[in-house]
């Protein structure tokens, strides 16, 4: 993302252009009910003849809307504003609600009565290109594979593959060959599809340029240099979380991070502590080493919570202390939500009565 001139720090408003789909999954982050929000969008409106005959056409234009509701679609990456006109405009009355869907490459105004750190830090992250690079990776066993988009922040699912595949039989191997290549054919379409790519089994990758060659696929030829072929438990998608080839350096601390305190949890529970007061207990004895967090807490509509989250986050660091804040849309961050309890994990250098 691009930011406009506005200094977020200084005034009340910053104006951003999304110019990939992760940017969408971070304007989703910074917007909260009560914002609000201009930018460019189409409204069917209502024409009169001069013979009196009654139309309608689209036209662009812009609006500002004060928010009410956020739908974000993680997988096509769309992000759709609800909420009321409030700046007087030729084709939409003052009061009237209007939908906004922001689109990639068009920059939208967003102002807001206070602004914390955690969306400062957000907005400092979509716009540092460091953090844009994204990995394709293909995670598969026989019969199943999932073709996914990997960035620092999400894991988009963009393809799952699945068919049976016959056991093989002694003496005949015929009909299992043929499901499994039929498999692949349709593994390789789905790579091409979507480009970006990583692992996959090495059966596959044999067959898969073998086929370019055959059917001189420039595309994969040319790319051969940028797969990597990495051992998987098994074809989901969660088997991303234990391979540190699979994301960004910064995904890759994430998942390290959890195993951490998961390994803590394990072997030296009295050092591992989750639960939004008991976080807040070894904050005030000044012990936490690491918080974990998810995303999803900053989302809270209620505004008490959620400053109560940024709060405690602004004072770990403070201290010292080291802040993870896992994206809801990541594979880290999905299967650490699953656990969570009340939002908030750490480790602490001693324990803790």
């Amino acid at each position: 993302a691009r930011r406009g001139r506005n200094d977020v720090v200084l005034c009340a408003q910053v104006t951003l252009i999304p110019e990939e789909a992760e940017d969408m999954w971070h304007t989703y982050n910074l917007m909260q009910v009560g914002d609000s929000l201009r930018a460019s969008t189409i409204r069917k409106v209502q024409t009169e003849s001069s013979t009196g005959s009654v139309g309608s056409n689209r036209i662009r234009t812009t609006l500002t809307i004060c928010v009410e509701t956020i739908d974000f679609d993680s997988q096509a990456c769309q992000l759709r504003v609800k909420g009321i006109n409030i700046q007087e405009n030729q084709y939409v009355k003052m009061g009237a609600y209007h939908t906004i869907e922001l689109e990639p490459n068009r920059k939208f105004t967003l102002a807001k009565k206070q602004w914390d750190s955690v969306v400062l830090e957000r907005i400092e992250q979509a716009c540092d290109p460091a953090f844009s690079a994204d990995v394709g990776a293909v995670v598969m066993q026989e019969g199943l594979a999932h073709i996914c988009l990997v960035t620092p922040s999400m894991t988009l699912l963009r393809a799952k593959i699945e068919t049976s595949i016959p056991r093989k039989r002694r003496g005949n191997c015929t009909q299992h060959e043929k499901a499994l290549e039929k498999f692949y054919e349709q593994v390789m379409q789905g790579i091409l599809r979507h480009i970006n790519f990583d692992a996959s089994p090495c059966q596959f990758c044999e067959f898969l340029f073998l086929r370019a060659v055959k059917q001189d696929i420039k595309l994969l030829l040319e790319n051969r240099g940028k797969f990597l072929q990495v051992h998987s438990s098994s074809g989901h998608k969660y088997s991303l979380t234990g391979n540190g080839h699979c994301g960004a350096p910064f995904a890759a601390s994430e998942i390290k991070a959890l195993g951490d305190f998961y390994k803590m949890l394990q072997h030296e529970p009295d050092r591992a502590f989750y639960g939004i007061k008991q976080v807040e207990k070894a904050n005030e004895a000044l012990a936490i080493d690491i918080l974990l967090v998810t995303d999803e807490l900053f989302r809270h509509q209620d505004v008490p919570t959620r400053t109560r989250y940024v709060r405690l986050v602004d004072s770990v660091k403070d201290n010292g202390g080291t802040v993870r804040i896992f994206s809801s849309l990541h594979v880290s961050g999905e299967r650490k939500y699953t656990w969570e309890v009340s939002g908030a994990w750490e480790g602490l250098p001693e324990g803790l009565d």
